[in-house]
């Protein structure tokens, strides 16, 4: 695990974005875990989330013209990222969508720079995926194409009862790019093992995964 990542737990932990307790997921499942990125809500906070996602973004190396943030979470992340980045010689052009389109001023749905070339998603997770496919048709609409899809927490889970991939795992078949995380699961897990002493909340987080986890190999290396 990279020094990037362990910060980022800590920081999610700190504003208690990473809670621990028993909480109903939409699925319907029980999870001994929530991320909740809307906890992030101080200056600090997301100067030091942005610095986050744009390490995981360098380290990737994927290659991308134009960042995007969807809305609505996704317009901050997109936003504070695209500084860090600049902060770190990678000066990229930002754009994000209105849930409505505007019937005055500039018009339209879309804000900032046009979604050119290849295009860059920031989010924070993938839930069930349908986001990321509605922003796919955004940028298809404007002759552009995704460059891959970047979220702070992959929970590497299980997309449905019956299906052994998870959102993520088939976002990246269908549409054949990376979706790169900051943190996975996995990670947080290893997190815990070496940093808490609550071993009672592991043990609930480790058979939570065993139970609804994708199988093979971790995404990113641990």
């Amino acid at each position: 695990m990279q020094q990037y990542q362990r910060d980022f737990i800590q920081l999610a932990l700190d504003h208690q974005v990473l809670c621990f307790g028993d909480y109903t997921l939409k699925s319907g499942r029980r999870s001994p875990y929530f991320f909740n990125a809307g906890r992030f809500h101080t200056g600090a906070a997301l100067a030091a989330l942005g610095r986050a996602y744009a390490e995981a973004i360098l380290t990737s190396g994927v290659e991308f013209d134009v960042i995007f943030g969807p809305a609505y979470k996704g317009i901050p992340l997109g936003a504070v990222t695209a500084v860090a980045l600049a902060e770190k010689g990678v000066d990229k052009p930002f754009c994000y969508n209105r849930k409505e389109a505007k019937d005055h001023g500039e018009g339209g749905t879309l804000v900032g720079a046009p979604p050119v070339g290849k295009v860059l998603i920031i989010d924070d997770v993938i839930t069930a995926g349908t986001a990321v496919r509605e922003v796919m048709q955004i940028i298809a609409a404007q002759g552009a194409e995704p460059a891959g899809v970047v979220i702070g927490l992959n929970r590497q889970e299980k997309a449905g009862e019956d299906c052994e991939l998870s959102a993520i795992q088939q976002v990246e078949q269908q549409y054949n790019i990376p979706v790169i995380s900051i943190v996975q699961l996995d990670h947080i897990v290893r997190y815990l093992q070496e940093e808490s002493q609550d071993s009672e909340t592991l043990q609930k987080i480790v058979d939570y995964r065993r139970r609804y986890g994708v199988s093979g190999k971790p995404d990113q290396p641990m």
